[in-house]
């Protein structure tokens, strides 16, 4: 967005999936870029450029565009020479000088705020602002080595001066789009007059004045926050486990109860009357809103979300997630926001009790314990295979195995299992060559799959067309070029060459008294983890109140063994999308996204 005519394209060769990052219309396509799974209040994005001549004869030159939104957030991105300044500097400065400026005296020769009968301020007139701002200059001047804040004096003026006459110019030449925008602004300045008389009415009751801490808070006895935890826990059950559980030194409960409000859709008054989160904050002590927000006063540097392994436990960890992000940005900046982990499976081997994190885990202990004391004999006469060796093969088998499951929306998995099994080497370089491959893996898959050779116009290069009915419905898939050189295509033929010819007749497989026949690798390792599941008593935990508070400490909450999952924002933009389209009132990006991501979703109770 920052340099015009610059293209990069980004491909994903396992899934397919690419990305072309070449916009053109500078800032201005950034702002519709970044409200674009928003519901924006005016057509027109306001986009001013210019140049402005310093005292010292350097040339600043300023890009700026603006567009409202009807979130209630503002979301300001500084550039100086495309380096981004998270923490602003003088040409954001510069920037909302001239915007208050403007807009005030907007809104006073048309007497909007005296018919209105409310009292402006600047941060009325942010809400809801998307905007990006790009300042050019040589020898600029950074706060910090990490460049986050620019502190040349220059660039004030210079964004000053570019944006105060073309905004003056744009809320007279566009009367509708400044009835728009100053009516967002007198709505806003109402809801921080309702704000404030529902703080001050929450403050007489004692809940946000900091002086008691809440009821249901179980408190650490350290008073250094470097050192506590603060565990938000789902439920007043798995809230009693923890706080007979937790080490009380450094480890204080909150226990919630039901789910919070959804801040993404509620104004600031809202959601200070709500009572859980109201909890939340006076357990937090960093108060809340522009005014009284003070990162620097939380009390546990370590916020733990630990809910339960179902859906309404991701719901209420999704809607913490929200209220963090959107009400206290820093606390996820700076690392304090953290996701339990607690197992997902108990699984008890004779006497042996051992707690399993997630499914792959599970897999892995379930192969090592079929491994133990196994063998397996490829074909009559053949030497037996075991320990070391057995082990390797079984962990390429289930990398291929890996591999055919997450193409499986690329391509059928019974083509990808019958090419691994026949060692088939498909050659796509020519049509005769296409035709072959096509030909001779039609001899062996089933009748229900049709598979054709076909050139692909687009990349003029020749592919294979997989179809096959199911449920009435034409499911085709596509083997080109791309796949064959892919990584996981590498590890298909690595496990087919590994597995080519080894099996035979009179094969069988062993563990301890028992064995089987087996005529394949697949058919031996169903065989010896089959036989390891009888063995093994396994129990999948749902609830974090199935847990007694030994267990729970032993596995969640002891820092030597416990795991915890950091929460961090790698892609601003991209974080800001999600949680508007999951999360916000727009119904339609949201089932685009559900829709999107269906084939992928796991773990879904119906």
């Amino acid at each position: 967005f920052l340099n015009n005519g610059v293209s990069i394209k980004l491909v994903d060769q396992r899934s397919g999936k690419e990305e072309l990052f070449a916009f053109a219309g500078g800032v201005k396509s950034f702002v519709e870029y970044i409200n674009r799974s928003k519901s924006v209040l005016h057509p027109n994005v306001f986009y001013s450029t210019g140049e402005s001549t310093a005292p010292n004869g350097a040339t600043i030159g300023v890009e700026v565009a603006m567009q409202w939104n009807d979130s209630y957030a503002e979301q300001v991105l500084c550039f100086t020479n495309n380096i981004p300044q998270s923490d602003g500097g003088t040409h954001l400065t510069g920037l909302r000088t001239a915007m208050t400026r403007v807009i005030n005296k907007y809104i006073e020769e048309n007497d909007i705020a005296k018919k209105a009968k409310v009292d402006i301020g600047g941060d009325d007139m942010r809400e809801g602002l998307a905007c990006v701002l790009s300042v050019k200059m040589p020898d600029p001047k950074f706060a910090s080595q990490t460049k986050m804040k620019l502190v040349s004096s220059e660039a004030q003026p210079a964004v000053q001066e570019v944006v105060a006459a073309k905004l003056a110019e744009f809320l007279l030449e566009r009367p509708a789009d400044a009835k728009v925008i100053t009516g967002k602004i007198v709505e806003a300045a109402r809801a921080r007059e309702a704000a404030r008389k529902a703080r001050e009415m929450t403050r007489r009751k004692g809940v946000l004045d900091g002086v008691g801490l809440p009821g249901k808070l179980a408190d650490c006895q350290e008073k250094d926050p470097s050192l506590c935890e603060l565990y938000l826990v789902e439920g007043d059950s798995a809230g009693g486990s923890a706080k007979q559980g937790r080490d009380r030194k450094f480890q204080a409960i909150l226990p919630l109860k039901g789910k919070i409000l959804n801040v993404e859709k509620a104004r600031f008054d809202k959601l200070i009357s709500s009572q859980e989160i109201a909890t939340l904050i006076t357990a937090l002590g960093t108060g809340i809103g522009k005014d009284e927000y003070k990162p620097e006063k939380l009390r546990y540097h370590r916020i733990i979300i630990m809910t339960d392994a179902d859906v309404d436990g991701a719901h209420i960890r999704t809607l913490l997630l929200t209220f963090f992000y959107r009400q206290m940005p820093e606390l996820v900046e700076r690392g304090h926001i953290y996701i339990a982990q607690p197992p997902l499976y108990k699984v008890k081997v004779g006497k042996t009790e051992r707690y399993i994190k997630d499914d792959h885990e599970l897999n892995q202990f379930l192969l090592k314990m079929a491994l133990d004391e196994a063998i397996v004999v490829p074909k009559a006469g053949a030497e037996a295979i075991s320990g070391a060796a057995l082990e390797a093969m079984a962990r390429e088998y289930l990398l291929a195995e890996a591999v055919i499951n997450r193409l499986d929306h690329l391509v059928n998995p019974e083509v990808l299992h019958t090419i691994v099994d026949a060692n088939l080497k498909l050659d796509l370089s020519s049509e005769a060559a296409a035709q072959a491959s096509a030909s001779e893996l039609s001899k062996r898959v089933n009748h229900g799959i049709q598979i054709r050779a076909r050139y692909d116009e687009a990349h003029e290069r020749w592919q294979l067309r997989v179809e096959k009915m199911h449920h009435g419905n034409l499911k085709v898939g596509v083997i080109d070029e791309d796949l064959l050189i892919s990584g996981d295509w590498a590890q298909l033929m690595k496990t087919a060459d590994m597995l080519s010819g080894l099996f035979g007749s009179g094969g069988y497989a062993q563990r301890g008294e028992k064995k089987s026949p087996v005529v394949g690798f697949a058919q031996a390792m169903n065989w010896l983890l089959a036989e390891v599941e009888r063995a093994v008593s396994k129990q999948r935990y749902k609830g974090l109140g199935e847990m007694n508070p030994g267990q729970l400490w032993e596995t969640t909450m002891d820092p030597k063994v416990r795991r915890l999952l950091k929460v961090q924002i790698e892609d601003a933009i991209g974080a800001d999308e999600i949680f508007t389209t999951l999360m916000g009132e727009l119904v339609e990006p949201r089932r685009n996204f559900i829709e999107s991501n269906a084939l992928a979703a796991r773990n879904i109770d119906v």
